[in-house]
């Protein structure tokens, strides 16, 4: 009934075989079956990776937050300084607060910025690759796509 098996597994009709049309349904009824559960894993695969992207993308602007807050909190405390300063008393030590307070205030842009590409990256989560596929495998079959 059956040849040598192909990649899928599945065995090849022998060229010289007749095969009864019962057969040959069955045989494209068992391939349609491997094909929609590949189209299911890989849609799996995809909202996985944009979900992990998205995820990514909210712990870093997460951590941008933080650096926000400590730098907001030097910045208290450089204008504390500041005007500690200005009014006449000798102490200088508003510098490294605010020295402190921009360090912080870059690293939040940069994690900020991070946390955007990790976004833009993975939204929206739908498996595009998935549906495009089904879209030529259906034009494929003879639907209308």
């Amino acid at each position: 009934m059956a040849g040598t098996p192909d990649n899928s597994g599945l065995p090849t009709p022998d060229p010289d075989e007749d095969r009864t049309v019962g057969e040959l349904v069955l045989d494209v009824t068992e391939r349609l079956t491997i094909l929609v559960r590949e189209e299911i894993e890989l849609a799996k695969a995809e909202v996985t990776e944009k979900a992990g992207s998205l995820l990514k993308g909210s712990v870093v602007g997460i951590v941008a937050g933080v650096f926000v807050l400590l730098a907001l909190a030097m910045l208290m405390q450089f204008g504390a300084w500041l005007i500690n300063d200005l009014l006449g008393i000798e102490s200088a030590i508003w510098v490294g607060f605010g020295l402190m307070a921009v360090l912080l205030l870059l690293l939040a842009a940069l994690a900020g910025f991070l946390a955007y590409r990790a976004m833009q990256k993975g939204a929206p989560p739908a498996p595009t690759m998935a549906i495009e596929e089904a879209k030529v495998t259906k034009e494929t079959l003879g639907g209308e796509g």
